[in-house]
């Protein structure tokens, strides 16, 4: 299990949590630290072995957690980013597609295999606080500093509702099965129906939330800045339960983990990572809270003012790439190059194949015709043909403005 936070010092800070084999008993094994950005990191987000960061420098940073690196930059942003998540289909070990939301009131979706910039949508008149993939992976919900929720049609690549709220929401997650959705105003904690977003209940925190993370079984965990860790039952609308002075200081980041990340194993420690602007991050295993004080499963001191958490559970065997020269609009015009799988099972069949050669085809003319060469000689296409399919469909992928230019460099 992965956990990376993020700092107001401009550091990332990375752990593994493993047990011991001798006592059995969890701890988290530094992975790395140091100064990622120029400014202070305001969002992670990780899915096996990957992991982004979001900035004030207007930046995303990508790593690699099997190696412990950082691979790269994304700068489509001209504002703070301030939310990151990932869509990890349940059939695939890696995580298909990275969404970012900014200041500048846009998210930009890319591919994550590799890394490419493929859509930017204007989803906002201003900031975006908080983003939320259903588990489709067909649809995300944004919520904004103009007070209002956007539901973005993530296989079109647009926004498709967008209305305005009573009061400017700080967050917006979905449940793990996607048939609710919680928003965030300041104390209050809002349980919506995702068919019709009717209102089902209103749940009152005694002091401001900062942080939320959905659990199986209908639960939903909050922190803020009672210094508690308190766990919402959706069901009833009441406290579950509570683990009271979890930090000395007020709870900025939450992370349900488990041995998978669809967290449907009932036979699995449920644990839960909490991170404080004190600068410790701690795991618990939350059938331990109703014990009058209960201790950490393990426990992390990073001596520095922490402003978000993350973590995932998930294990792949391969690495992250990042494709620093894509082009910034790439895709099919009928929207298949979004985030919802080619395929069911994410397998690698002709049409998907064509389609990633239409997403990375203006990486460079020489190496793309060898990839194409190698692509038809294991499919055994006609090279000349599969060329021309993929330049064609590469042409109607580019707006109209820009045709002219393709025309001049791809004849």
């Amino acid at each position: 299990m992965s956990i990376v936070a993020g700092s107001y010092e401009k550091f990332i800070w990375g752990f593994k949590l493993k047990s011991l084999k001798k006592s059995q008993t969890l701890t988290l094994t530094p992975l790395f630290s140091y100064p990622s950005h120029l400014s202070p990191i305001k969002s992670v987000a990780v899915a096996g072995p990957v992991a982004a960061s979001g900035g004030t420098d207007d930046s995303v940073k990508v790593y690699d957690l099997s190696s412990c690196s950082e691979i790269g930059t994304l700068t489509d942003h001209s504002g703070a980013v301030t939310s990151l998540s990932f869509f990890s289909p349940s059939s695939l070990s890696f995580p298909r597609n990275l969404l970012s939301a900014s200041d500048d009131g846009s998210v930009c979706i890319y591919d994550a295999d590799p890394f490419v910039h493929l859509k930017t949508i204007a989803a906002h008149k201003k900031g975006v606080n908080d983003l939320s993939i259903h588990p489709s992976g067909k649809l995300a919900l944004t919520v904004g500093r103009d007070s209002c929720l956007a539901m973005l049609n993530l296989v079109r690549g647009r926004r498709s509702f967008y209305c305005r709220l009573g009061k400017e929401a700080s967050l917006v997650k979905f449940d793990l099965s996607g048939d609710k959705f919680y928003m965030v105003m300041e104390e209050k904690v809002c349980v919506h129906e995702a068919e019709d977003a009717k209102l089902v209940f209103e749940m009152e925190n005694p002091k401001r939330v900062l942080c939320a993370a959905p659990g199986s079984n209908g639960l939903l965990f909050t922190g803020g800045e009672d210094r508690n860790i308190t766990a919402w039952d959706t069901a009833s609308g009441k406290v579950a339960y509570c683990i009271e002075d979890a930090h000395s200081a007020r709870v900025k980041g939450i992370v349900v983990l488990s041995r998978n990340d669809s967290g449907t194993a009932d036979d699995d420690p449920y644990m839960v990572a909490s991170a404080s602007s004190d600068g410790v991050i701690r795991v618990w295993d939350v059938r331990m809270a109703n014990r009058e004080k209960p201790n950490p499963l393990a426990e992390a001191n990073t001596k520095s003012r922490l402003t978000c958490l993350a973590g995932s559970s998930l294990k792949s065997f391969k690495g992250p790439q990042v494709v620093s020269n894509a082009p910034k609009r790439a895709g099919c015009s009928d929207g298949r190059f979004m985030i919802y799988p080619c395929n069911a099972d994410g397998g690698s069949s002709r049409i998907s194949l064509l389609q990633s050669a239409v997403v990375h085809v203006s990486l460079g003319v020489a190496e793309k015709l060898t990839a194409l060469a190698q692509l038809g000689q294991q499919f055994n296409f006609d090279i000349l043909k599969l060329c021309s399919y993929v330049i064609s469909r590469l042409y109607k992928s580019v707006s109209f403005d820009l045709r002219p230019y393709f025309i001049k460099d791809y004849g």
